[in-house]
């Protein structure tokens, strides 16, 4: 077996050294261009032969790849941010609503109230009835006055009679819009003995 084996080493041995003797072969001077020249072809070739849906599927693949490497390292900072601002907001208004929060007479499933009396004194006159626009301000209070009543026109004391009747001995509720007061005017039927709201 051992005389095998070195026979067989002796004559791997011998190929070795005739392999070695031989002549160095070296490739033609222009065999590396022309090899440059056969892949270019090849290559572009093969990118002429893709199909459109080949190409939109590698520019989608492009676009996915830069949006990924454009959106990943802003995705915390992002999400950090709009965390805090949502936290610092919620800090700030809960404490702070109940100072916004108004009372009021208003309904709240109503949008808008009309103007309405809430306390007078009797009128005291007898005579002919008067009909009149009074125009309110936020709070309630009187602004303006216009007497409808065509015939009736009173004196300069009928007159300061009925403006402190208006200004002093009646209060008003003003009108509501979205629950907050606002100006407004108000029709009144004023008989001997009570005041009247009309339309």
């Amino acid at each position: 077996m051992s005389h095998e084996l070195n026979q067989v080493l002796e004559n791997d041995q011998a190929l070795t050294r005739a392999l070695r003797s031989l002549p160095r072969r070296s490739a033609p001077a222009g065999m590396r261009t022309s090899l440059r020249v056969v892949a270019s072809r090849e290559r572009e070739r093969a990118v002429h032969h893709l199909t459109w849906k080949s190409q939109v599927q590698n520019w989608m693949d492009h676009a996915r790849l830069a949006m990924q490497n454009i959106l990943r390292p802003l995705a915390l900072p992002v999400a950090g941010g709009v965390f805090s601002a949502v936290t610092l907001f919620s800090v700030w208004v809960v404490p702070a609503y109940p100072a916004f929060a108004r009372t009021g007479y208003d309904v709240p499933t109503q949008l808008s109230t009309e103007a309405r009396v809430k306390g007078f004194a009797s009128t005291g006159r007898s005579g002919q009835d008067i009909f009149m626009d009074v125009a309110l301000d936020e709070s309630g209070s009187v602004v303006d006055y216009m007497i409808l009543s065509g015939s009736y026109v009173p004196d300069a004391d009928g007159r300061r009679k009925l403006e402190n009747l208006l200004v002093f001995q009646t209060t008003f509720i003003p009108a509501t819009s979205f629950g907050q007061p606002t100006a407004s005017k108000i029709r009144l039927w004023l008989s001997s003995s009570r005041i009247d709201v009309k339309g």
